[in-house]
Order: C-alpha cells, then structure tokens, then sequence
C-alpha cells in the first residue's frame, strides 16, 4: 500500500488511475509544451549557424550558398560579352534538398535579423497554442509551400533563400486564430499591410516566397483549428497530410514542365 492524501491506496490502483488521466492538452489538440519558446530557440540557433557558415566562407560566392540555396534549375549561362558563368545544380537537378535547406539559408544581416525577430514574436505564442509538433507542422509545411512557389514562378536560373517563407506561415496561422477565437486583428492586418508594401516595392525580395508561406501557413491553421472535436487528431492528421501530398504534386508538375 502507498500513502495518500486521506488514507492509503494500493499500488494497482495507483497505476490504473495514471492510465485514464488525460495529459494537458492545448487549445486545438496538441501536448502543452514545458517552455513553448525552445522550439523557436532551436530553429533560430539553425539559422544563424547557417548565416555564418556562409558569411565566413564568401557570402553569396560560398559554396555552401550555391548549395543550400533554391534555385530551380543550373547550367551554362552566357553574358553580354560572351563570356560563360556556370550556374549550379538546382532542384531540377537533383538538388532536391535545397526545398527545405534555403529555409535557413541567409546573406543578409539585416535579413536574418527581420526573420528572427518575427520567429521569436511569434512562435512561442503559435506552440503555446498549438504544441510542439503542430507548431512544427505549420513552420516546415509553410516554408515547404513558400519554396514550392518559389520553384513554380520564379526565373530558374535564380538563387532564392531565407526563411521568410516560414515566417510568413506563421503570420498567415496567427491570423487564422485570431479570427477562430475574434480577437482584434487590426494591429495584424497592419502588420501584413506594412510587409505586403515591402514585399512588392523592394528589390530582390521573393515575392513568391511570402505569399507561398503565407497561404500554406493559413491553410494549414485553418485545418488544426477548424477539425471537429471528435477525432480531432485524426482530421488534422488526414489534412497536414493532404497539404503535402497536394505540394509534392505541385513540385512534381512544375519539374515536368521544366524537364
């Protein structure tokens, strides 16, 4: 027998109550997460260990730029003078990596800065809500959809790396439970408004990237956060799923087109 707040209770007993407590579970299904900020610190420390692999190995002229980067397609390209510049493989290629490695991939100081300043604003609020797999499903997933806009409509031959397509998944979730739980979403709407600016006004910034990872991130949410309460995993499983299979399609059809 063990000793319990009023009396005693015997081992078996103990053990058969441990089997039917429900563990604490988030507001749409997921685990409560023990310090929702690691997973963020996580991904952060990632980045910023890519950043300064390639800062100190050349910039944009490293070779690990060349290989983390997306770019849809490599080979021979001749300028003006006649001159001949080799452009390395991209996903068309066989780099197939490059989908999920220029997610962390930056040259930019300030660039890195912007997004891991959102990812550290905004993550821990989104696995605070959603737990750690789900807010790990809605940053890979989106960011896998920012690319696979990015491969779908960008020049081929074009490098394009950052982890704004993530992050802007992450906008595009926050939003979706915003309006799922009617909070006020008017300092929201000005922030996409101020980055919509930005995004369409200043050169050399993947407009694919961001409305890619925008709109994976909102499709995404609106699955977790809209699955029926029964068998709620299950629905949610079934549609993070369906979003995959539906991007893998895509990413198939534009390499078809390419080839």
């Amino acid at each position: 027998m063990r000793p319990a707040a009023v009396g005693f209770q015997c081992p078996s007993c103990v053990s058969e109550g441990a089997k039917s407590t429900r563990s604490g579970r988030t507001a749409f299904g997921g685990n409560v997460p023990g310090n929702p900020a690691l997973t963020s610190q996580v991904l952060i420390a990632i980045n910023a260990a890519v950043w300064l692999l390639i800062l100190v190995t050349g910039g944009q002229s490293s070779r690990w730029f060349d290989r983390l980067a997306l770019r849809a397609d490599g080979g021979e390209v001749r300028v003006p003078d006649g001159r001949i510049f080799l452009v390395p493989d991209g996903v068309m290629d066989g780099a197939w990596w490059q989908l999920v490695t220029s997610m962390f991939t930056h040259v930019s100081l300030l660039h890195i800065g912007f997004n891991m300043v959102a990812l550290w604003l905004f993550g821990p609020q989104l696995e605070q809500l959603f737990g750690r797999m789900r807010y790990l499903a809605i940053y890979f997933l989106s960011g896998l959809a920012g690319s696979a806009v990015v491969y779908g409509f960008s020049e081929p031959l074009a490098a394009t790396a950052g982890a704004s397509g993530a992050i802007f998944g992450l906008f595009g979730a926050y939003f979706v439970v915003a309006l799922k739980t009617r909070r006020d979403v008017k300092q929201m709407l000005l922030l996409l408004g101020v980055n919509a600016f930005i995004t369409f006004s200043v050169p050399n910034i993947s407009w694919q990237g961001h409305v890619g990872g925008f709109v994976g991130g909102a499709l995404i949410a609106a699955i977790l956060v809209y699955a029926p309460r029964e068998h709620r995993t299950r629905w949610q499983i079934a549609g993070l799923a369906g979003v995959g299979v539906l991007l893998l399609v895509a990413l198939a059809t534009r390499t078809l087109v390419l080839a």
